[in-house]
């Protein structure tokens, strides 16, 4: 069976793991300038660096649809910079996973595949997806969608080690961003983790530096760019996230609830 997730975030990479775990062939696409924050576990890299481990999975980049069924034969993740999903006509999968998490609709349709599934809000099931799946925190996490959409977007990160939207450093303006620190960092309240422009980027918590920007990545004022965990383990740093594991799992009861159709 072949799969093609779009998008190869921190979120899509948990997605991944599981289904390359349960035996399924992977191909995934996203920016050719990824602009992922947990780097350490986003197999968009792949497209940076030729190639990704993120733990016991490993990932290649693929110039083309061909060269991407070419990685997956041998057992690895595929990974195109091909954030149109112009591969699609090609490569021909049984399941499309739209994992992008842009709390919209970018343009998956549910004719995509036999099968296709829209992760977090902006999709509705039987309407431009055959089944959603949840990415809220809470009880309902990582549930399949089968009639309805998931929840709507709060703006509000989940709370991990008592806190929420402290958790997460932004952009102070416009420009490129420069790291001043390197992922797995132990921080204290007002330490620099980076500057845009000349404007400092403050750490608001203690912590590990969990997730951070890439060096020389644009960025507009309050972008997401960083991340800190106030538990303070830096080998949280080096996993896929407790969500992204279970947002995974409900991908998969999905794909296995429509394999009739494929």
């Amino acid at each position: 069976m072949l799969v093609l997730i779009r998008g190869a975030g921190d979120l899509a990479s948990g997605i991944a793991l599981r289904l390359h775990h349960a035996k399924m062939q992977v191909v995934m696409t996203d920016l050719p300038q990824p602009t992922a924050i947990r780097r350490t576990v986003c197999f968009s890299q792949a497209i940076l660096f030729g190639k990704m481990q993120v733990e016991d999975v490993c990932a290649e980049f693929a110039q083309n649809a061909q060269a991407a069924q070419k990685i997956v034969k041998r057992g690895n993740i595929a990974v195109l910079a091909d954030p149109e999903m112009a591969c699609l006509q090609a490569l021909k999968p049984d399941v499309v996973v739209d994992a992008i998490l842009a709390k919209r609709n970018l343009g998956t349709r549910i004719t995509d595949a036999p099968c296709v599934i829209g992760v977090g809000p902006g999709f509705t099931a039987k309407v431009d997806c055959h089944a959603c799946v949840e990415t809220m925190r809470g009880h309902t996490l990582g549930r399949m969608i089968t009639d309805g959409s998931p929840l709507p977007n709060t703006n509000i990160p989940g709370l991990i080690g008592g806190f929420a939207g402290e958790r997460v450093l932004r952009a102070p303006c416009d420009g490129i961003f420069r790291q001043s620190l390197e992922i797995g960092a132990i921080v204290k309240e007002g330490d620099v983790a980076g500057t845009v422009n000349g404007e400092v980027m403050r750490c608001t918590i203690g912590g590990v530096l969990r997730g951070l920007l890439a060096d020389g990545t644009p960025v507009f004022q309050g972008m997401k760019s960083g991340d800190v965990d106030p538990r303070g383990e830096k080998d949280y740093c080096y996993l896929v996230s407790d969500k992204a594991l279970s947002i995974g799992g409900g991908v998969l009861e999905a794909i296995l609830h429509f394999s009739e159709v494929f």
